[in-house]
């Protein structure tokens, strides 16, 4: 029996292909088991598996993972976030002696801590990431932290709480251009995540600044260099763009994969713009070699305190 399509039904479109230069393998060596292992151990989540970052092999490999606190639910929908959403759970008043205890037991000498947006606390959970810096301090003095943090929206100054306990860089991605913000990013506003970053560097100019950008989502080349001259203002100091990917198909769909080619654009872009690091290119995510990329960051500070 021949099946008849109803021409009144809108076209789904199809997303496009994923070019070779996007493709990665399915982890599995030794390491990305034994890093996997000691995570379920002291129940403790990961970005890298909620936001499934295609990079998640060859980090847990080196034992390096996003460590994700107050829970795997967040109170926001971003269109371009895997995270799931919906009520959180209460905070777990020990996971940052746990936090700290893994990043000792990975032998860990950068550690990277971010969380799910969390509207539901009245400081939006950023006393639960000083305790963790406090943590990991106690334990492993000599681990260099850095954090991902949420916005802040509507609590006031509570990110000085996080500032105050001293990460080595405080990170916070705008994710995209101030256009689609409504469509991709609509519980944050653009420059209250701007305005947070400039906050944090003029609290403590002696901490590194950081943020990131997607691409591929519908933005224009003139828009992210508007990007980089608004961060720039704000004196951040490293800034990564990566290709968005959909996690899934209920998501806000890829535009088009950006070339590698375009990214190293990006990337000379950012560098004249007075960036410290900058790093770019299609699997470039926030936590994407962190700790060689730290290093690369307080190398790069000291050249220019050289300078003069």
């Amino acid at each position: 029996m021949e099946t008849m399509q109803n021409p009144d039904a809108p076209a789904v479109a199809k997303p496009p292909r994923k070019p070779a230069w996007i493709r990665v393998k399915a982890p599995t060596s030794q390491g990305y088991g034994e890093t996997k292992a000691l995570l379920r151990e002291h129940r403790l989540h990961t970005v890298c598996e909620e936001a499934a970052c295609p990079n998640i092999g060859e980090c847990w490999a080196r034992k390096h993972a996003t460590v994700m606190i107050l829970g795997d639910i967040c109170t926001r929908g971003c269109r371009f976030c895997n995270i799931k959403t919906g009520r959180p759970n209460a905070v777990d008043p020990f996971e940052p002696e746990r936090v700290a205890m893994t990043t000792a037991i990975s032998g860990l000498r950068h550690v990277v801590v971010t969380s799910v947006d969390r509207d539901d606390l009245p400081d939006g959970g950023a006393g639960q990431f000083a305790r963790t810096i406090q943590c990991i301090r106690a334990k492993t003095p000599e681990t260099t932290i850095e954090v991902l943090t949420p916005d802040f929206r509507d609590k006031g100054s509570a990110w000085e709480a996080i500032v105050e306990a001293r990460p080595d860089v405080y990170n916070h991605n705008l994710e995209t251009v101030p256009r689609l913000y409504l469509s991709i990013r609509p519980g944050a506003r653009y420059y209250n995540s701007l305005r947070l970053l400039d906050s944090v560097k003029r609290r403590d100019p002696s901490l590194f600044t950081k943020s990131g950008l997607m691409v591929g989502l519908g933005e224009t080349r003139e828009e992210v260099l508007q990007v980089m001259d608004d961060l720039r203002s704000a004196d951040v100091d490293f800034l990564t763009i990566g290709q968005y990917l959909q996690p899934t198909p209920n998501h806000a769909p890829v535009d088009r994969f950006v070339t590698p080619e375009e990214f190293e654009e990006y990337r000379s872009a950012a560098v004249g713009k007075g960036f410290l690091l900058v790093s770019a290119s299609p699997l470039t995510r926030s936590s994407y070699h962190a700790d060689r990329d730290f290093a690369a960051l307080r190398a790069a500070r000291e050249k220019k305190l050289a300078a003069g």
